[in-house]
């Protein structure tokens, strides 16, 4: 009986962690659903502005060529031809992904 309420303490503990992480799971706070997580390879959206001072962003189609700690390297179209340009990770966003309903 002298350990009892520390049994009955690590089971509510270990029940509380069994219940949680499905939870936890299904919210996702994980680096997939962050904008700021990409991966060499992803087609992403590059919000483009000509000037700073422009009002319009234009969406243009682009994928990650290399990755750095402040920027990211994407690989765009541009006559024809493909170019490199480093842009910062706040100019970019996931590319939509189509999903069929089954």
């Amino acid at each position: 009986m002298k350990y009892f309420p520390i049994y009955v303490t690590v089971l509510v503990i270990l029940i509380n962690l069994a219940v949680v992480c499905p939870s936890w799971a299904e919210s996702s706070p994980s680096l997939v659903n962050n904008s700021d997580y990409f991966k060499v390879g992803q087609k992403v959206i590059w919000l483009y502005k000509p000037r700073t001072d422009a009002i319009d962003v234009q969406k243009i189609p682009a994928e990650v060529v290399k990755l750095g700690s402040k920027q990211v390297q994407i690989k765009v179209r541009k006559n024809n031809e493909f170019i490199n340009r480093w842009v910062n990770r706040n100019r970019l966003e996931n590319f939509p992904s189509i999903r069929l309903s089954s």
